[in-house]
């Protein structure tokens, strides 16, 4: 059963814990993890998901849960974050937040972002330096409605937004690493992106990653390949393709 976003906040309180895991200690770090989502389904998370980043050294999880009040989640949080004592010693925790879905767009037809262990995700995060965060929420949204369709190899996409920090984000599921890739080379970012940003002051932060663990599969000891790995793995199903006989 795959994991999944929603496309808006009405049935699902979405959270993201990241961490920039000690050298050496990414696996133990994602085992850790893996534990704790086993915890947080007493508290009413219905779904999580580890993402690690190919080219970085940080390590997001993903949480789904019931819906809650604003007081409920403060407690919530602070809950979480007490349980998350024990991986101070594999990692550093740089942000947490529950954030807000009001938009996105997929190629099945549904309402929400689905992935599962092995897939690419992909992030871009926009973070006003001042500014109306409603304003740059709709901004985001046109400017992903305008390149969704374009995306070729992407399966699905979901807006965020994030009122606390304040921030927007985007994220992405693909085919395949290869797609992904090729849009970022191939994609104009100065052409596409500011006649919908320019109006802003803004950091923005972009980011790929595996998808290592979602908690409704029984998956164990996934290997994560190297992007080399998996291009080349890619090239040799497409060659085994054009030999098989018709």
């Amino acid at each position: 059963m795959a994991c999944f976003v929603p496309f808006d906040n009405r049935n699902l309180d979405i959270s993201f814990f990241v961490f920039r895991p000690t050298v050496a200690l990414v696996d133990e770090l994602t085992e850790s993890l893996k534990h704790f989502s086993l915890c947080t389904e007493s508290l009413g998370c219905v779904q999580s998901s580890i993402f690690k980043s190919i080219h970085g050294n940080m390590i997001i999880w993903y949480g789904g849960w019931m819906k809650k009040s604003t007081e409920n989640k403060d407690l919530l949080a602070s809950t979480l974050l007490s349980m998350l004592a024990d991986v101070s010693s594999t990692a550093v925790l740089l942000e947490h937040s529950f954030s807000d879905a009001y938009g996105g767009e997929s190629r099945d037809g549904t309402s929400a972002a689905k992935f599962k262990t092995g897939d690419i995700i992909s992030m871009n995060i926009i973070a006003p330096s001042s500014g109306d965060l409603n304003d740059l929420s709709y901004a985001n949204l046109a400017l992903f409605k305008s390149r969704f369709l374009k995306m070729e190899g992407a399966t699905a996409g979901v807006c965020l937004k994030c009122p606390s920090m304040p921030k927007v984000a985007c994220l992405y599921v693909w085919k395949s690493l290869q797609f992904c890739y090729s849009w970022i080379l191939n994609t104009d970012y100065r052409r596409t992106m500011l006649p919908y940003l320019d109006r802003f002051s803004l950091s923005i932060k972009y980011d790929i990653f595996w998808v290592v663990y979602v908690s409704c599969e029984n998956v164990l000891n996934y290997h994560v390949p190297t992007p080399q790995q998996a291009l080349e793995n890619r090239g040799e199903a497409k060659e085994e393709r054009q030999i098989i006989p018709s």
